[in-house]
């Protein structure tokens, strides 16, 4: 994917790739949600922030810099990342001379990003954020995530079976924009023709 199919201000692109490089250097490894995984929420926020009528650049730093304390919460330094990495964009874009008003947007994206925890997104470009993270886990990528985390922490086909029913399977309800409803339900269907397929294999009967 081409940022200049999405952003045309050479300034914005500048900004956007430097942001890009901060973010990297809080990943030493990767994994369920390594830079990867944040490459991935940063393409799908550009997406559907265009067919939204979003502001792509306060999109494309939220989306980079949304897990960047993820690495810090799963050591135990900090209890809530999206708390915490809000904070940390803070610093770096005001010490880049960026507007407060867009500071504090792409912060609020951050901080809201995680549909398990408040506080609710309020803006358009939060609302598509969270929904970016959620389709991460849906589909291909997501059946591809939930069984890396099971490899990571030793978890059994049927354990990853029950979280698909307990959590990956509700997710395509939790969409605020109609974009983001429209890719969830075609992801959706993917996962449980998945869920078919391998429970039918483990039955034996294929």
């Amino acid at each position: 994917m081409r940022l200049e199919d999405f952003i045309r201000e050479e300034d914005s692109i500048r900004l956007i790739e430097r942001t890009r490089e901060f973010a990297k250097g809080f990943f030493e490894r990767e994994g369920t949600h390594g830079f990867s995984h944040t490459e991935r929420v940063f393409n799908l926020c550009l997406h559907i922030g265009r067919e939204e009528g979003a502001d792509l650049e306060v999109l494309a730093l939220a989306s980079l810099l949304h897990d960047i304390a993820r690495p810090l919460e799963s050591a135990g330094k900090v209890e809530d990342h999206a708390v915490e990495g809000a904070k940390i964009a803070r610093r770096f874009l005001t010490s880049l001379g960026y507007p407060e008003e867009k500071v504090e947007a792409v912060a609020h994206a951050i901080e809201a990003h995680r549909f398990s925890r408040g506080p609710e997104p309020k803006t358009l470009e939060a609302k598509i954020l969270s929904d970016a993270d959620k389709l991460d886990a849906i589909g291909a990528i997501g059946i591809a995530r939930v069984f890396m985390y099971s490899g990571e922490h030793g978890r059994d086909i049927e354990a990853s079976l029950r979280h698909f029913e307990e959590k990956i399977l509700k997710l395509k309800d939790l969409m605020y924009t109609e974009t983001a409803r429209r890719i969830a339900e075609e992801r959706h269907v993917f996962t449980l023709e998945f869920i078919e397929r391998i429970r039918r294999e483990i039955e034996g009967e294929i």
